[in-house]
């Protein structure tokens, strides 16, 4: 595959970037659908001229159909994309930078898609796709999944396919979350994939960030000691990355609490830790739920984040050893490898 596509790049690239533009047009038509023409090439940033021909071309192939609500996929176009993706994968490097990230990090597997989730959001959905994918594949009955919250994570629970038949498998929080918005509250996440997978779930209601004595008081609750016991129990953790700045704001910090947190090198943030950009914690906040020293008994650590801005945080996360799995896009991959190869050049 690798030698036909380094031909093909030779002796006809015009060919190549015809057959990502085409790939990207049924990629964004597969998660906007129905979608109009005009709402394409806008998001495409492509001239509503150069739009219409290549959906003229694909509809003539079979590949989509459209009425006045927009165009969507045919089953064969749905085929089409999946049989499209590795090809993708190898057309743009991206099993080596997998291959790169999992040996220099140690991990046990990193999954990289297409794109990059800062400049285009169906990208998001395509890194809920791959990590929705991979937490099916290690799913077994009896399995306990815990879900941190966040935009991203939600993307995950957006992409697992609804089970008709009722699983044994039990869904919870991490942590707790209240304050944030209630869409993206790991509440409120874990309750989707429970119901899409017909399993069961249980809550934690409680806010992430609070004081020690507030803490003490609650992990005598029996009711909050029973499910912290739950969720230190799971044996598949599915988690974001968040960045430090956008985290110590959200989680209403003062000015002077953020600056001060970012200039003693806080980039990262995970589990209630922030990290510097070499794995030490800088600082932790007060929370019930999974931490760092809860990871390594739990047989599935997958971490979801992309995004080109986002690389920092992410290494600073993964350097710590948090994380089995890694799911990413295309534009973090890229940014990781060249930080990690600034830093080796300075040793």
């Amino acid at each position: 595959m690798t030698d036909i596509i380094t031909l093909q790049q030779k002796i006809a690239p015009e060919l190549i970037e015809l057959i990502e533009r085409r790939y990207t047009i049924l990629r964004h038509v597969s998660h906007s659908q129905p979608v109009g023409r005009r709402v394409l090439a806008n998001d495409l940033r492509l001239g509503e001229r150069v739009v219409r021909s290549e959906l003229d071309f694909l509809k003539r192939q079979g590949l989509l159909e459209g009425d006045l609500s927009g165009v969507k996929l045919t089953c064969g176009g749905e085929l089409l994309i999946h049989e499209l993706s590795d090809f993708i994968k190898d057309l743009r490097g991206l099993v080596d930078i997998e291959t790169s990230l999992r040996e220099r990090l140690g991990l046990k597997q990193v999954i990289v898609v297409p794109g990059d989730s800062d400049e285009d959001e169906p990208v998001k959905k395509e890194l809920g796709r791959a990590a929705a994918r991979h937490l099916l594949g290690v799913l077994e009955e009896g399995s306990i999944i815990a879900v941190t919250g966040g935009t991203t994570v939600g993307e995950v629970a957006n992409a697992v396919p609804v089970s008709y038949s009722h699983r044994d498998l039990l869904v919870v929080p991490a942590r707790g979350g209240l304050g944030e918005e209630v869409e993206i509250q790991a509440n409120t996440i874990a309750a989707s994939i429970a119901k899409r997978l017909n399993a069961s779930y249980r809550l934690l209601h409680v806010p992430d960030n609070i004081g020690e004595d507030a803490m003490n008081s609650l992990i005598r609750d029996p009711h909050i000691k029973d499910i912290i016991r739950t969720i230190k129990s799971a044996d598949i953790l599915v988690h974001g990355i968040g960045n430090a700045r956008e985290i110590s704001v959200s989680r209403d910090d003062s000015a002077a609490e953020t600056r001060r947190l970012i200039e003693s090198g806080a980039v990262g943030e995970a589990f209630g830790h922030y990290f510097a950009q070499n794995g030490t914690i800088i600082r932790t906040i007060h929370s019930l739920g999974i931490r760092l020293n809860d990871l390594k008994r739990i047989d599935h650590v997958i971490g979801v984040a992309g995004g080109r801005k986002k690389a920092a945080a992410i290494l600073a996360v993964f350097s710590s050893g948090s994380a089995t799995v890694l799911v990413t896009d295309e534009g973090a991959g890229r940014a990781m490898l060249e930080q990690l190869n600034d830093k080796a050049k300075k040793f």
